[in-house]
């Protein structure tokens, strides 16, 4: 054994980290970060990696199973990058992600208090949004390589494995998204196999089918966006008129041809083949488009919930200029219009403000603005004097946080109230450290959006310190 790698004996499984990783601690006081392991769960551990805090092994052997322990639903649980909690009963799940805010902001602010997490009624079949991937050559598993013939079909289409970008696991049944999404994931991959269209290979950059993007609404409306890798007009036909033909559900069909490096939408020319350009989903009595590269709450009824804790926590009168930071399609700043007398949006992506202002029209809230452009250079004194010194401020920034200029911004302002919601609470917490300077945490309100997994949305209402 090397000098790295060491054994730890009959050691506990204490807490669960990030991205399907547990944490156990040695009798020692070494910090041991694992996979497969579940709090309460007694184990041996053998090391492969050291880093600066912590070492990085592999559960080599179970004396007991935590009581937390439940059987996973899917069939690709483990294999599969996604769903890591499965093995972990739900109530458990979110006892720690409640644990994971409480620890995270009482580093910022001393005994605050932390309300219980908003739970998730359905735990599966609750996403509107997967992406799945084509494949020439899918991921085996141990039976399949141990009985493999000559003729095992490799050609597949599901999610990629945590870590491995160019290997994919083909699912049968995926338990995130209602149905036909299954059925229209399998149909496809069959009706390709069928007639020899080719599956896209990530080593080779060949092959014709690509990704798969299936959205839907609570309004069931279903988009289907497939990516072809080749402009290969003739089987990219043949697939769609597929889809149309065997899927009258489908609100919409449409496709990519993307012949670059990566698979991202966002810079691609995106085509409609049948039905409309976007669908439609209901926010309360509000109406929003949703278009291939609109940015959209994957969980609807957690997200209702989630709203309402934030035009709760605002507690809006009717006389508020409230300013809504990384407003995307406006969902937020026009959920909250009704209790406000002017709410301005800002969000760098131009197309998510035309969706927005198209709303508004549409839902008629004649009382919200939006500006296009990047949060730290168009959120200035300028912009203050232009659209008003907001009593109430929104923010909902991207993983990464507020930038530093934007925060210095919000400080210059002695904005009354700030209502900042995040999906990533150690970038959250950083930025209010920098914010405790003037305000106080009044109320922490975290919102379980995503089932099975360490992701959690927290809300925060801050208070502007009546002694500065």
């Amino acid at each position: 054994m090397s000098r790295k790698n060491k054994k730890f004996d009959s050691v506990e499984i204490i807490d669960i980290g990030s991205k399907g990783q547990s944490i156990a601690k040695s009798k020692e006081g070494i910090v041991l970060m694992v996979k497969k392991g579940v709090p309460g769960d007694v184990v041996d551990v053998e090391t492969y990696r050291k880093k600066k805090n912590y070492y990085l092994g592999n559960i080599t052997k179970y004396h007991s199973m935590s009581s937390l322990r439940t059987k996973a639903e899917c069939e690709h649980f483990g294999t599969c990058g996604g769903c890591k909690w499965q093995d972990v009963i739900y109530d458990a799940q979110t006892d720690l992600k409640e644990k994971k805010i409480k620890h995270a902001i009482q580093n910022v602010f001393d005994n605050c208090k932390i309300e219980p997490i908003i739970k998730c009624e359905n735990q599966y079949f609750y996403r509107n949004k997967l992406e799945f991937s084509f494949t020439e050559n899918r991921w085996l598993t141990n039976e399949e390589i141990l009985n493999s013939g000559t003729d095992l079909e490799r050609r597949g289409v599901g999610f990629h494995i945590s870590g491995m970008w160019d290997k994919v696991v083909d699912i049968n049944k995926c338990h995130l998204q209602a149905e036909p999404s299954n059925k229209i994931r399998i149909s496809i991959k069959n009706f390709a196999i069928k007639n020899d269209i080719s599956f896209y290979n990530s080593r080779s950059k060949k092959g014709l089918l690509r990704s798969l993007m299936i959205r839907n609404t609570s309004l069931s409306q279903f988009m289907v966006i497939v990516q072809f890798y080749e402009n290969d007009l003739k089987n990219i036909e043949l697939t769609l008129n597929h889809l149309k033909n065997n899927f009258k559900q489908l609100s919409s069909i449409q496709y990519i041809i993307n012949s670059k490096d990566n698979d991202s939408i966002y810079d691609q020319t995106i085509n409609l083949f049948s039905g409309k350009k976007y669908i439609e989903e209901m926010i309360g009595e509000l109406k929003f488009k949703i278009f291939p590269k609109s940015f959209f709450q994957t969980n609807i009824k957690q997200t209702i919930k989630l709203y309402q804790v934030v035009k709760d926590l605002a507690n809006l009168t009717g006389n508020e200029i409230v300013f809504d930071l990384y407003s995307g399609l406006g969902t937020i700043t026009q959920f909250l219009a009704k209790g406000a007398k002017k709410i301005t949006g800002i969000e760098s992506i131009n197309e998510a403000v035309i969706s927005a202002r198209e709303s508004s029209i549409d839902n008629n809230i004649n009382n919200v603005e939006y500006e296009t452009g990047d949060m730290k250079k168009i959120f200035t004194s300028e912009f203050i004097s232009t659209h008003g010194n907001p009593d109430v401020i929104i923010t909902d920034p991207p993983r990464e946080g507020m930038h530093k200029d934007v925060i210095k911004e919000i400080l210059n302002l002695d904005t009354k109230i700030i209502v900042y919601v995040s999906c990533n609470p150690p970038t959250q917490c950083r930025d209010l450290e920098l914010l405790k300077i003037k305000y106080d945490i009044s109320k922490v309100q975290p919102v379980d959006m995503f089932p099975h997994t360490d992701h959690v949305e927290n809300v925060v209402l801050l208070k502007l310190n009546k002694s500065i």
